[in-house]
């Protein structure tokens, strides 16, 4: 089997065994995350899913959104502690924390991460009205608004 052929198989499974977690647990946004970073892992050189357990991948991919979207406080929705994948991927907590870790670090994900954020956190991002205007920090709602619209047309913002 070709290495494309192996990819293709193995993303195909991961987007299906995080789709289903999702679905169970989660929602549509963390679903269309978990895919978007599983075809993001597909395009790098050295793939990392082709080697370990799909069931060790996909519980890490969630990890690692989750991480960084507050997936694991009880004070947002939706929640799921880090035992409750483990548990549905039937993996060890500590292997799922580790390679989601490397996940995070592969592709330097961060908390309001611009890339993969749920829709929740973007919106709340405390930093997301700020713009330099004149080298100075201001609140984007502080100017008038066709310069806010300016911006926003030239930053490809939403309201």
């Amino acid at each position: 089997m070709r290495d494309k052929d192996l990819i293709e198989q193995r993303m195909q499974k991961l987007i299906a065994m995080t789709a289903r977690f999702c679905d169970v647990y989660l929602d549509e946004d963390y679903k269309q995350l978990c895919e978007k970073l599983i075809r993001k892992m597909s395009r790098k050189r050295n793939v990392p899913f082709l080697s370990g357990r799909m069931e060790i991948w996909a519980a890490a991919i969630i990890h690692a959104l989750g991480s960084i979207n507050f997936l694991f406080d009880p004070n947002f929705e939706p929640y799921v502690g880090t035992a409750d994948i483990s548990d549905y991927f039937g993996t060890s907590k500590s292997t799922v924390s580790q390679k989601a870790k490397v996940i995070r670090d592969m592709f330097k994900m961060g908390y309001w991460d611009k890339e993969f954020s749920t829709t929740h956190m973007q919106e709340s991002n405390p930093l997301s009205n700020l713009v330099m205007e004149d080298e100075m920090i201001v609140d984007i709602r502080s100017l008038p608004p066709d310069i806010q619209e300016y911006i926003r047309q030239k930053e490809g913002r939403k309201k």
